[in-house]
C-alpha cells in the first residue's frame, strides 16, 4: 500500500485576492466546484492502491484541513502533521517519513494541483512502484506542451529496465525562453511537477547523508510531538532549528539513484490567474465569468466576483477579480505581477 503524503503548506499568493494567508488556494474552488484539496484527496481514494493519507500543513489551517477530511469521510483514518513553522518541503517530508514505517512507500504530492485525468496519474504511480520499492527516489515529470519559463525541468537519462521510466540525467532550473524552446526541440525534457514516490527509510538515508542537521532537528521534533486524536504537533523549538530547504535542493539534485516517470494527465499547478483562465469553461467570446457580472462586447476576459457587482463593456484580454473589498485588474498574460501588487498593497497599509 502506498501512503499519500499531501503537502498543504503553501500560501498561494499568486492568486490574490482570493487566495490569502487565512485561506490559501488549495482550499478554494478555483478549477471546479470542489476545492483542490478535495480533488487531491479524491485522486488517491482507491483503497486497493492507497492507504489513508498523511497530511502535512500549516497549524493555522488545522480546521480547514480537518473539515476537508471529514467531508471526504476520512476524518477517522487520516493523520495531520501540523507544522509549527514553515521550513519548506524537505523538513516537512522528513516528518512524514519519521511518522511512517521504514519500508512504507510515500507518494508525496501538493494539494493545490489540478489533474484532468487522475486515472492516468494513478496508473503511472503503479508502474513506478517497483522502482521505488527497489530503492530509487522516483519523481514525476509532466510532458511539456509549450516552452514554459516558469517551471523547472527534468532531463531524462537512460531508460529503466522493464518500465517507461528513465534515470534522471539532470534537474534544470527555470530556463529563459530560448533555452526552453531549445529543450523542447531536443526532446527528453519534462516539467518538474514536485511529485515523488519513495520509501520512507530511503528518504531518511539520503537526508542523513546530505543534510544531517535537518534530520537531527526533525527527529527531535517528531519524538517530542504532542498528539491529539489524528493531529500530530511536532515540537516547535526543535522543528524551528531545522534548515529550511526544498526536497529538490536538499535531496533530489544530490542523490544518485533518482528516476523519473512521465505524466500526461492534464496537469496544472494553477499558479496564476492566467492558468485559471486557461482551464476555465468559456463562452463563445472567450469569456469566463462567475458571480454578479454583467458584460457587453467583452472578449477573452476572466471576471470573478464574490459579491461586488461588476459591469464591463468593450474590454478584452483582462483579468478582473473581486474578493471582499479588494479588486484586482491586470492584463491577461501579466498575472505573474500579482505578487508584486500584493507586496505594494501591504507596503501602503503599513
Amino acid at each position: 500500500m502506498i501512503t499519500p503524503v499531501i503537502l498543504s503548506g503553501g500560501s498561494g499568493t499568486r492568486l490574490w485576492p482570493r487566495s490569502t494567508d487565512a485561506r490559501p488556494k488549495q482550499f478554494l474552488p478555483l478549477a471546479e466546484e470542489r476545492t483542490m484539496f478535495a480533488a487531491t484527496l479524491d485522486r488517491v481514494r482507491d483503497n486497493t492502491q492507497f492507504a489513508p493519507p498523511l497530511i502535512i500543513g500549516n497549524a493555522a489551517h488545522h480546521k480547514l484541513m480537518a473539515a476537508e477530511l471529514d467531508a471526504a469521510g476520512l476524518g477517522d483514518n487520516a493523520r495531520i502533521i501540523l507544522e509549527p513553522a514553515a521550513r519548506n518541503t524537505a523538513p516537512a517530508i522528513a516528518l512524514a517519513a519519521l511518522e511512517l514505517a521504514d519500508d512504507s512507500l510515500m507518494l508525496v504530492m501538493p494539494s493545490d494541483h489540478v489533474m484532468r485525468a487522475p486515472e492516468i496519474f494513478c496508473a503511472v504511480v503503479a508502474e513506478a512502484e517497483q522502482a521505488a520499492q527497489s530503492g530509487a527516489l522516483v519523481t514525476f515529470g509532466i510532458t511539456p506542451t509549450h516552452p514554459e519559463t516558469g517551471y523547472g525541468y527534468i532531463h531524462q537519462g537512460a531508460p529503466l529496465d522493464g518500465s517507461t521510466g528513465h534515470k534522471v540525467k539532470a534537474f534544470v532550473e527555470k530556463p529563459k525562453r530560448d533555452v526552453a524552446e531549445q529543450m523542447l526541440a531536443e526532446g527528453g525534457y519534462l516539467w518538474n511537477a514536485g511529485i515523488f514516490l519513495m520509501r520512507a527509510d530511503r528518504y531518511l538515508e539520503e537526508l542523513q547523508c546530505h543534510s544531517p542537521e535537518m534530520i537531527e532537528a526533525c527527529t527531535k521534533a517528531h519524538q517530542a510531538a504532542a498528539r491529539d486524536g489524528n493531529a500530530i504537533m511536532p515540537n516547535a523549538e526543535s522543528f524551528g532549528a531545522s534548515p529550511s530547504d526544498s526536497i529538490d535542493y536538499a535531496i533530489m539534485e544530490k542523490a544518485d539513484n533518482v528516476a523519473v516517470f512521465a505524466l500526461d494527465c492534464g496537469w496544472s499547478d494553477l499558479g496564476s490567474w492566467d492558468a485559471v483562465y486557461d482551464l476555465a469553461e468559456k463562452d463563445a467570446s472567450g469569456n469566463a465569468h462567475s458571480g454578479p457580472v454583467t458584460s457587453l462586447e467583452t472578449s477573452n476576459t476572466l471576471i470573478q466576483s464574490d459579491g461586488l457587482k461588476i459591469a464591463a463593456a468593450g474590454v478584452s484580454d483582462l483579468i478582473i477579480i473581486a474578493e471582499g473589498d479588494q479588486l484586482l485588474i491586470v492584463p491577461r498574460g501579466e498575472s505573474q505581477r500579482v505578487k508584486q501588487l500584493l507586496a505594494a498593497t501591504k507596503d501602503k497599509s503599513d
